[in-house]
């Protein structure tokens, strides 16, 4: 510490490459300090640095990062505090560029694995940035002995104490994640996908703010009579809500009524979610994927045959490669690319999806001859993705009926709240079959491959 202050007083005033010198590591009170990269120029990246303390002057008991859950929900919890205790105590900017700012990743809706943050039996470590001070490219000593020896042992203190953290916030942050996880683990053994908590809330304040909205004026989500299920978790009790199970699922219902948010709120169920979310209990199958058609995406020798055969032009689609995909065949590479990572949950909304590829209705197919149309629809496919493969498929749709002859489930969402439509629903549209149970053999007539 001693010798860190001497340092910068030699330097002060000096050209900023001087700050080279000050890489290193040093010891302060409670901490050690490490300056694992100093950036050349003001306007340069931050300078890397990061902060040790001992597990005896950090105090946390053991049973907080007791596992991997634990682990990780605390060390995404530590993250946070030490954003908030830079924004309580460092000034900002001062000086050029990125001069006196201090900065650590930020942190979404969700509980994630942090490279900021260690935690183990010996320290915690926090991973940080500086911008070191300067006027121009002349250093700025007292500002930064200001950072160095004011600043960042009270973000320190603040931020990586047992004794200064809110202890029931804390303990709330790493069970809940730990709850979530075995929720996740446990869904196979319930036949599910996905599970939703009753009362959760899934909208969110604005398509740039992942935060809840406001619960006076969100819908909370009720499961339908024939979809609850309950799990007992290790550290909230019994959780009732909604089960998805394995196989085919639509959700349907008017514009505006939900479909999109609960298929979002699936889509981010593989992560954990922070305390307060609204969907701290809203958890998929880990190896879920969001599929959508994506124009113009660069795709390199990928097996799309099952769904496009051969094109105009004797073009084989064996090892598919294009610089600019269109809808139908960069939706395809992104479910063949899926499954090839070991995908076993696929989530589709119709709205951002190729309708091409999506369905082919019967008067299309009598105006396009067969041998005329390389597509195969998915519609087609989506069954055999289930029965042969064992991949689920959730399916966001409000304009096409062709997907109720192949459903397992259909959710309807009436005003935000989800319905079992499942059985009778298709006889009161008029249509000739009933839908299938789970388990039921292909889709039978002229999609049967």
């Amino acid at each position: 510490m001693e010798q860190l202050a001497a340092k910068l007083k030699r330097i002060d005033g000096r050209g900023y490459k001087a700050y080279k010198s000050i890489a290193g590591r040093y010891a302060f009170p409670n901490f050690e300090l490490h300056v694992d990269h100093v950036q050349g120029d003001p306007f340069a990246a931050p300078s890397r640095m990061r902060v040790r303390v001992g597990r005896d002057t950090a105090g946390f008991p053991r049973e907080t990062y007791a596992g991997e859950s634990r682990r990780t929900a605390l060390e995404d919890f530590l993250t946070r505090r030490y954003r908030d205790a830079i924004n309580r105590t460092a000034k900002g900017r001062r000086g050029s560029g990125k001069s006196g700012t201090i900065g650590i990743i930020p942190c979404g809706q969700e509980i994630l694995k942090r490279s900021s943050m260690v935690v183990d039996d010996e320290f915690v470590e926090a991973r940080f940035v500086v911008g070191l001070p300067a006027r121009g490219r002349t250093i700025l000593g007292k500002e930064a002995e200001t950072i160095f020896f004011k600043e960042i042992p009270r973000i320190v203190d603040g931020a990586l104490l047992f004794a200064n953290l809110d202890a029931d916030r804390l303990w709330t942050h790493v069970k809940i994640a730990e709850d979530q996880d075995f929720i996740r683990r446990t869904l196979p053994d319930k036949g599910l996908v996905s599970f939703l908590a009753n009362v959760s809330i899934l909208p969110r304040r604005s398509g740039v703010d992942d935060r809840p909205m406001d619960r006076e004026t969100a819908v909370p989500l009720f499961s339908p009579p024939s979809l609850e299920t309950s799990f007992t978790t290790p550290n909230s009790g019994v959780v009732n809500g909604m089960g998805i199970p394995a196989g085919v699922t639509l959700i349907v219902g008017g514009g505006y009524h939900g479909k999109s948010t609960l298929l979002r709120a699936v889509e981010r169920g593989v992560y954990n979610q922070i305390p307060e979310d609204g969907r701290e209990f809203v958890v998929t199958n880990p190896h879920a994927v969001k599929i959508r058609a994506e124009d113009g995406r660069r795709v390199e020798k990928v097996d799309i045959s099952d769904f496009i055969g051969d094109l105009p032009g004797g073009k084989s689609t064996t090892a598919f490669s294009s610089d600019d995909a269109s809808g139908s065949t960069s939706q395809a590479a992104n479910i063949v690319e899926a499954l090839e990572l070991g995908a076993e949950l696929l989530l589709i909304d119709e709205d951002t999806s190729a309708t091409n590829f999506m369905i082919r209705d019967h008067r299309m197919q009598l105006l396009v001859a067969k041998e005329k149309e390389p597509i195969t629809p998915f519609v087609d496919r989506v069954r055999s993705l289930y029965g042969h493969h064992g991949v689920s498929t959730i399916l966001v749709l409000g304009g096409s009926g062709d997907y109720l002859d192949v459903a397992d489930l259909v959710i309807m969402l009436d005003a935000y709240r989800p319905r079992d439509v499942t059985r009778g629903r298709r006889s009161r549209a008029g249509l000739a079959r009933g839908l299938r149970s789970p388990g039921a053999s292909t889709h039978g007539g002229a999609r049967r491959r």
